[in-house]
């Protein structure tokens, strides 16, 4: 005890003030820091709240947290356990109950309504002309809704970009999707294509027919043409990137409700471990490529028709116009756009040749009105770009399909300073929601057949197909339209000739009717369909 004694008074009477700072700093801290997690998760969404009641707007009431994220996650289960009957294409019930409860189709001319998006309120604005007054962006007031806690973990690209970033992101990207560059391409998505269409031949069993599922083969091959139209010959370092992404996208997703807790993000649980050695991969893979390619041209190497070649030779051009290397893009910023390329473009091309192939599945008179139009533009020969513009019937099936099964259903945007829409005025830290999918399924514009596959409604081009020419959103609208949308269209078209001309297909008994989302809108247990040839050996080997 003396020995106890004697340290401490050797030691308490110097280092008291010291730990009592010390301690007093900590809980200064940790008193701030609650505080600002207060305001976030409880303050400041009642105030909005309150704003948005103010301005005569109806719907939700916030709850702490998590918002109306558990009240969604409970309607979609009891929606998602049940399948649609075949043929029907009124969707928006399964794939989004509770919005659909809450803003409702058909609620074009109805005020807009309030929901919770954990602790930011959610204004769904479903009238097609204020939607595109929100994605014009006219007045600068909108910014893309961003995650800081995922930023790390999905792309930073072109999408999530503002002002005059996005603008210059934009002009060094512009040349990637030229309609030159694009052509260029061709011989790559008919060459992925027709190593599809042959294993699926080559699958034929003695019945005459080899039931597939659609869903994952497609992802492959739009994995494969971006791998070889991004990379070029490291397609299989880039096919990896696919792979990895992929997986990672999965695991985000799973993680979107619990980042709402502070810092869950930041833990080092098994999941936030494994995400962030995917991204760490993903990156150090297209470092090295990006090196590579950059070594390469420095030495005087030609600038390869990939989109990564493509990509840095406008990068280089800016530079040298604009005389300054840091008005160029960073590696980083190059890494960002490649991760972009995957996530946008072969999702969303993935997405829309399943539900077509589905759709036409289930509409057959469609598949063969499709096929005698290919047949008569082509006979036996592989498309070209001028036959591809040429297409008619096809063009109306592909926006038909997009009307009715829209890759993303919903767009968003954020109020960063007060906001007037419509007669409304938002305050700042709102998120405006358009959602696509129940503006596309809206019987007021699109007629009482607006849940029918009716593709004749586009004969006479998209501003024509509805009582309002801006309600056709499968691609965004205004300045930020999706910069891939044609790269998208021509890829599907090639895709859907060159099976049309070898092969039929009809909906597989396994086949379950049962749309939902993750991320895109995909068919929860696959899409399997049933492929017959449609030529003779003799006609196939014309091909080969």
């Amino acid at each position: 005890m003396v020995l106890g004694g004697g340290w401490l008074s050797m030691w308490a009477p110097a280092s008291s003030p010291t730990i009592l700072a010390a301690f007093g700093l900590v809980g200064l801290v940790l008193a701030w820091q609650a505080g600002l997690q207060l305001h976030r998760l409880w303050w400041r969404p009642r105030r909005l709240e309150k704003a948005l009641r103010a301005r005569g707007l109806r719907g939700s009431r916030y709850r702490f947290l998590t918002g109306d994220l558990a009240e969604e996650s409970r309607r979609r289960k009891e929606a998602w356990a049940r399948p649609l009957p075949l043929r029907c294409h009124d969707i928006a019930p399964r794939v989004e109950p509770f919005l659909h409860g809450a803003v409702g189709v058909g609620a074009a001319h109805g005020k807009p309504r309030i929901t919770w998006f954990g602790p930011t309120p959610e204004v769904h604005v479903a009238d097609p002309e204020l939607a595109r007054v929100v994605l014009s962006n006219k007045f600068g007031h909108f910014e893309k809704v961003s995650f800081p806690e995922l930023s790390k973990l999905i792309p930073q690209g072109l999408s999530a970009h503002e002002g005059e970033k996005w603008a210059k992101h934009r002009r060094i990207l512009n040349p990637v999707f030229q309609l030159e560059k694009l052509k260029l391409m061709l011989p790559v998505f008919s060459a992925c294509c027709e190593e599809l269409i042959s294993r699926w031949m080559g699958s034929i069993g003695s019945d005459g027919s080899y039931e597939v599922d659609c869903w994952p083969e497609f992802k492959s091959l739009t994995g494969d043409v971006i791998s070889r139209t991004a990379f070029g010959s490291s397609y299989l370092e880039g096919r990896r990137i696919f792979e990895l992404q992929g997986e990672l996208f999965e695991r985000v997703i799973k993680s979107i409700q619990k980042m709402f807790i502070p810092g869950y993000m930041y833990l080092p649980t098994e999941n936030n471990r494994k995400m962030h050695q995917m991204n760490k991969e993903i990156e150090s893979i297209l470092r090295g490529m990006i090196g590579k390619r950059m070594q390469a041209m420095k030495e005087g190497e030609s600038t390869k028709d990939d989109l990564l070649g493509i990509l840095l030779e406008s990068n280089t051009r800016h530079m040298e116009v604009n005389g300054q290397s840091n008005q160029g893009l960073t590696i980083k910023d190059i890494m960002e756009e490649c991760k972009l390329f995957y996530f946008a473009g072969a999702d969303t091309t993935s997405v829309l040749l399943t539900w077509t192939m589905l759709l036409l599945s289930m509409h057959p008179e469609w598949q063969d009105r499709a096929r005698e139009e290919i047949l008569g533009l082509f006979g036996k020969n592989k498309p070209d770009y001028d036959g591809l513009s040429r297409l008619k019937i096809v063009t109306m099936i592909l926006y038909e399909v997009l009307r009715l099964y829209p890759p993303f259903i919903e767009l968003t945007r954020k109020t960063y300073k007060e906001m007037e829409i419509g007669g409304i005025t938002y305050p700042a830290g709102v998120i405006i929601n358009l959602p696509v999918m129940f503006i596309h399924h809206d019987p007021e514009i699109w007629g009482s057949d607006v849940h029918e596959f009716k593709p004749e409604r586009f004969s006479e081009g998209i501003s024509k197909a509805s009582k309002d020419p801006g309600a056709f959103l499968p691609f965004g609208w205004g300045p930020r339209i999706c910069i891939g949308k044609n790269f998208a269209l021509l890829e599907a078209k090639m895709a859907l000739c060159l099976i049309l001309q070898r092969l039929e297909f009809e909906l597989a008994t396994s086949y379950t009717h049962a749309p939902h989302t993750i991320i895109s809108l995909h068919p929860m247990h696959g899409a399997q369909i049933k492929v017959k040839s449609y030529m003779t050996i003799s006609d196939y080997s014309v091909f080969y």
